[in-house]
């Protein structure tokens, strides 16, 4: 019944997508549709997962009975909805009541899908505005009457029905069938063995093929957890084999799945709500988030080369590597999909959740046809995958309409418009206090949480009061998201290092540590792009190109700095010089008055360096071959 309703939710976001509705007839408002997925969702949600996730997975009557409510609850107020609209200044009785059973049914599933943290936001959210007007000073909310709040937040279009929920049931859920439709046509697998192909055969390959093969699925995936889960049980292993330590290994792969959820064009579909919340083009948030993932993963990716040639890791055995043109010529049709999403997104401007479905469609003929390396889809493994996404759905689905609860709180309440001016009025106006404190603020909150939720979250609460100081929005919604995902990293929490340091049998605490060090670009970048606009595609091409090229230098050197290694080991003194040489042309050149000056000062302290540490080991060569 659980995998059947499922399957029915994957059916209903890809018809959707279709626009099957209309062509048979059918007629209803976004609010509808809604309403329709949860009376799906929450019975689907009741009868697979326990309440307990260390309980027996046996079916209660209760779950049973709360599916079964729920389910009718949600298929009334799909009936009536647009009665309800119209009333909803007179509270009607019978929305009261529909508003309070789906409001208690979608936080206890967040509890069953998402554990206790996001939980007790909405929680405390919902508790402010019923007694945030007894809270004297500034934080002091609105009297909102109960029956008027469970309307609000749970049936209008700032509420529930809101932009989350619209995300929730319509782009990811596409995204995500996309995503698993891949793995049996012998995508991922593809992806994989191209990823050994291109990048086993050198030094520290191990590494590379784990970042490059967790940017893709981590792209996808839209949770750091799991992509170190699906994605570290092979890698892990590879680099643990290679030579890195336990804890090397397992940072790599949290550093490596964590980025993912920055990188374009999906974010961990952090990009389409970033889209939706500020009214602009799809391709402008994937156009601003470009630059700062290319130095997060290059970042990444030069310590962890620095790192091998150090500790004289080699590359992975050659029995183990594919070839590059047996790997292309079995499996490159499986980048069409991808081109067919870029095209559509950017060249004809479609939605995100068509381009996902016209992606799928294009795969369908490679892997049933086709497949990779002998292997095609089979009918059973298709039809599968429909009750895959529905179950992989829904959770996002309940984060959706939780974060949709807070953003009804902080709209009804007024609490978003004080929470601004106070941490507007605790950094005295000053933007360099206040991105401190932003950004503790949103590691704290961001612990422990999906991608999705964690970036909902921060977007209403933190970037509002950045925006207040002057910084683009854009600029700020990034600044969130990338403190927020900094989180899954960060000790003492850092769930996402934790996992892979359990997969590799290294102690947590030091795999959190490293993995802050290989992430280090990510707690920088952020404050760059914040007062620098071409770190984020704006301004003059010169300039944005000029800003690109000595960050990429910059990124080298400080990573030089943090392994202390070159072309041989480099003494703490010059350590201190790269790092410092590196920091000076990470500023961007717009983001002060003599940030050129500084630039040029880098780019002398970089030549001295190099030349020095090549001209030192050609001579120590020499009198080594005399």
């Amino acid at each position: 019944m659980g995998s059947g309703l499922c399957a029915l939710l994957a059916l209903g976001a890809l018809a959707w997508a279709a626009d099957l509705y209309r062509a048979v007839g059918l007629s209803f408002m976004n609010e509808q549709f809604y309403a329709g997925m949860l009376a799906i969702g929450l019975p689907a949600l009741y009868l697979l997962i326990p309440p307990s996730r260390s309980g027996p997975r046996r079916l209660f009557g209760l779950d049973v009975a709360v599916a079964v409510i729920s389910c009718a609850t949600a298929l009334y107020v799909m009936a009536v909805y647009p009665r309800i609209l119209d009333d909803f200044a007179s509270t009607p009785p019978d929305a009261v009541a529909a508003a309070a059973i789906l409001l208690a049914a979608v936080a206890e599933g967040l509890r069953r899908t998402t554990g206790i943290v996001l939980l007790l936001f909405v929680l405390a959210f919902l508790a402010f505005a019923l007694l945030g007007h007894l809270i004297p000073g500034d934080l002091q909310g609105q009297d909102v009457p109960i029956d008027q709040l469970a309307i609000y937040v749970t049936l209008d279009t700032n509420g529930m029905f809101g932009l989350p929920m619209k995300v929730s049931t319509t782009i990811v859920i596409a995204f995500i069938f996309f995503g698993f439709l891949l793995e049996p046509a012998g995508g991922a697998r593809f992806f994989t063995d191209i990823s050994a192909a291109l990048m086993g055969r050198y030094r520290g390959g191990s590494s590379k093929i784990a970042i490059v093969a967790s940017s893709l699925f981590g792209s996808i995936s839209g949770s750091a957890v799991s992509n170190v889960v699906a994605t570290g049980v092979v890698t892990i292993p590879l680099m643990r084999k290679s030579g890195y330590s336990a804890s090397s290994a397992a940072a790599v792969e949290a550093v490596a799945s964590t980025g993912g959820q920055l990188m374009p064009p999906m974010m961990g579909v952090a990009a389409f709500v970033m889209a939706e919340l500020l009214r602009v083009e799809y391709s402008d948030v994937v156009l601003a988030a470009l630059v700062p993932a290319i130095l997060y993963y290059a970042a990444l990716f030069i310590q962890t080369d620095l790192q091998a040639a150090r500790d004289g890791i080699k590359p992975i055995e050659s029995s183990l590597i594919p070839k590059s043109w047996p790997v292309l010529k079995s499996g490159g049709l499986f980048i069409a999909p991808f081109v067919v999403i870029v095209y559509c997104l950017f060249g004809l401007n479609m939605q995100p959740e068509t381009a996902a479905l016209w992606a799928a469609i294009s795969l369908l003929p490679i892997g049933f046809l086709f497949g990779y390396q002998g292997n095609r889809l089979k009918l059973p493994e298709f039809l599968s995958v429909f009750p895959r996404t529905g179950r992989a759905s829904l959770e996002i689905l309940i984060i959706g309409g939780a974060a949709g609860v807070i953003i009804g709180v902080l709209n009804i309440s007024g609490l978003g418009f004080a929470l601004t001016l106070e941490l507007v009025g605790f950094a005295g106006g000053n933007l360099i206090v206040l991105l401190l404190l932003a950004a503790v603020v949103c590691i704290i909150l961001g612990m422990g949480m999906p991608t999705l939720g964690v970036y909902i979250l921060l977007a209403t609460l933190v970037a509002p009061a950045i925006v207040e100081l002057g910084v683009p929005d854009m600029a700020a919604h990034l600044f969130v998201l990338y403190y927020g995902m900094m989180s899954m990293i960060t000790p003492p929490v850092a769930i996402a290092a934790f996992a892979a340091a359990s997969l590799a049998g290294a102690p947590m605490m030091r795999t959190g540590w490293e993995s802050v060090r290989f992430g280090w670009s990510a707690y920088l970048v952020p404050f760059l792009f914040v007062f620098s606009p071409s770190l984020i595609m704006k301004g003059p091409a010169v300039q944005i190109a000029f800003t690109f090229v000595t960050a990429l230098a910059g990124v080298w050197m400080v990573s030089v700095g943090v392994i202390g290694y070159f072309v041989r080991p480099v003494k703490t003194p010059l350590r201190i010089a790269y790092l410092a040489g590196g920091l000076a042309l990470l500023l961007p050149i717009d983001a002060v008055s003599d940030a050129l000056w500084v630039n040029l000062g880098g780019m002398g302290i970089m030549a001295l360096l190099v030349a020095s540490d090549l001209l030192t080991t050609r001579k120590k060569r020499r009198i080594g071959n005399a």
